[in-house]
């Protein structure tokens, strides 16, 4: 059976824009082999979900010699669609994190999805945003 990583990522801001932070939750083989909880400064709620895939991209990239498939699962329906190119992405920095983001997952390798989940399926990320803003 081939090894998956899953990954679970969310961004949120305190206002918006406002106090931004990162959430994300990387499993290998369903278990947690990464937790990143992070200040990413003043932001929207939309940069800061396209930064937590642009970290999560980041650290899998240092790990994935196997080019093993990535599986990510966002509650950002914007975002989710914006990365399968179901949505235009008209800002153009939002464009330039999609760029980003495009660039990285040549390096991974391996076939990466996304998937739109509902919030309650993403808490473990979310939580992790919380715990950065409230630090």
């Amino acid at each position: 059976m081939r090894e998956e990583f899953t990954i679970f990522t969310d961004g949120g801001s305190r206002g918006n824009p406002g106090p931004a932070a990162i959430g994300v939750v990387v499993k290998k083989n369903g278990r947690v082999i990464k937790e990143i909880a992070k200040r990413i400064g003043e932001a929207t709620n939309n940069v800061a979900e396209y930064v937590a895939v642009i970290e999560a991209l980041r650290y899998v990239a240092t790990i994935n010699s196997q080019r093993q498939p990535l599986s990510f699962y966002l509650d950002s329906l914007l975002v989710v669609n914006q990365l399968m190119g179901t949505f235009k992405v008209k800002d153009a920095k939002l464009r330039n994190f999609l760029f980003e983001i495009r660039t990285l997952e040549q390096e991974v390798g391996g076939e990466v999805k996304y998937f739109l989940v509902p919030r309650e399926q993403n808490q473990h990320a979310d939580s992790l945003v919380n715990y950065a803003l409230d630090k």
